[in-house]
């Protein structure tokens, strides 16, 4: 099949399908080159076919690159809420002639990789207890003496 312009393989599939924004797939493609980088970075082979749990990885590590928190609300603005939307708009893409494909690619390669709302928020949450756990609930809670200040043989 020959390869289709990207923004006019985009058009075409956005008169069938109106699930994932414009926006979506364009971020879709920049992740592709994000994660082609990486993998020639890492592997010094030029040319060589992404699977979908490494594009998914690619994503997930573009979009915290460049959205930080709002990642999660920017890419489900789009339509992209799970790893199956992330298969589903790189078949449309392939269908499109945007995008080629291996005889062993399947949409089912994005299916169950990975959460994808957990792995963008991964690397906001704490990694260490905030408050450190002292025997019983109750020494967590506050001391009961009001606004009075501390004594001088609580200091």
């Amino acid at each position: 099949m020959e390869r289709v312009q990207f923004d006019v393989a985009v058009k075409a599939i956005l008169i069938q399908d109106r699930r994932y924004e414009t926006d979506g797939y364009h971020f879709l493609r920049d992740a592709l080159d994000h994660t082609i980088k990486a993998l020639r970075k890492d592997e010094l082979i030029e040319h060589r076919h992404v699977s979908g749990p490494e594009l998914l990885e690619g994503l997930v590590s573009l979009a915290v690159e460049r959205f930080g928190p709002m990642a999660v609300a920017v890419l489900e603005s789009w339509g992209i809420r799970e790893g199956d939307d992330v298969g589903t708009m790189v078949f449309n893409l392939i269908e499109a002639g945007a995008f080629g494909k291996s005889e062993e690619d399947s949409p089912t390669d994005f299916c169950g990789v990975m959460n994808l709302r957990e792995e963008l928020l991964a690397p906001y949450r704490p990694t260490r207890e905030v408050l450190a756990k002292r025997g019983g609930a109750s020494e967590l809670d506050p001391p009961t003496r009001g606004n009075q200040p501390a004594k001088s043989s609580e200091l």
